[in-house]
């Protein structure tokens, strides 16, 4: 296949772009160009968006994330390397069904509305759907993040993680995950090639789920591929060793 030079990174819910500055500089040094966008709403520095939460937030469904990005894709002058995390996971999936991508690789990706997740996911991300919330936004305590995100780190690097990429999200994006017809997926049509990547001690997207997903394309002709990293949580992209992630996604889509 002709390999694009050109990167997208989506970040995932209860995060913005941020995440992405240490992927961008390294895949920027092997020669690619690099699109980092923030998601609608997620615009800004983390503690800026805790202090006030952008006014837009609320509005933002996962539609829009993807319809942001497809925009952005369309854009550029070559069709890139798709690459999300968590909610982002299942953007990926989506653009690669609207043949957006060269080739697409979902970290940790959240299941499609047809995919049942399991109940360690349920009893995790309840709370984001904001049904027993007056709030129009969801913004998760310090130790919702230390055991969804944080769980494989030192307290005090929790503590720092937290205060460096922590942001509210809508509550609009994780309803339409899992309640709106738009997030199911056609797993019989022809894609480009998926790779699927899983933190073996995730608490919100158990590397089980991961395998669920990845094993649920049927065409034959299409690739799909799976590493699970063991040991690695659902802030696979940003705890110690990411770099080793980072590197073995870009190795997987070289050799391609």
């Amino acid at each position: 296949m002709s390999k694009s030079k050109t990167i997208v990174l989506i970040h995932g819910n209860f995060v913005n772009d941020l995440t992405w500055a240490d992927w961008k500089s390294r895949y920027e040094q092997r020669g690619y160009t690099v699109y980092t966008p923030a998601n609608p709403g997620h615009e800004g520095t983390p503690s800026d968006l805790r202090a006030n939460v952008h006014p837009k937030l609320a509005a933002v469904g996962f539609k829009d994330v993807v319809d942001n990005i497809a925009q952005l894709i369309d854009s550029l002058p070559e069709t890139p390397l798709i690459i999300g995390h968590s909610m982002a996971g299942m953007a990926v999936l989506k653009l690669t069904e609207m043949g957006k991508g060269a080739a697409a690789v979902s970290i940790d990706g959240a299941p499609p509305k047809n995919v049942f997740p399991p109940f360690a996911t349920v009893k995790t991300v309840l709370g984001t759907f904001g049904f027993f919330s007056g709030k129009d936004y969801f913004m998760g305590s310090r130790k919702w993040y230390n055991h969804a995100f944080f769980n494989t780190l030192p307290d005090s690097e929790k503590e720092k993680m937290f205060d460096r990429y922590a942001v509210p999200e809508s509550l609009k994006v994780s309803r339409q995950l899992v309640l709106d017809a738009y997030s199911n997926i056609d797993f019989r049509k022809p894609h480009a090639p998926i790779l699927f990547v899983g933190g073996g001690s995730d608490h919100i997207f158990p590397a089980s789920l991961t395998r669920t997903i990845a094993g649920k394309y049927r065409d034959k002709n299409s690739w799909v591929d799976l590493k699970v990293y063991e040991g690695k949580s659902h802030f696979i992209a940003g705890e110690p060793g990411w770099e080793q992630v980072a590197d073995d996604i870009l190795d997987w889509y070289e050799q391609l």
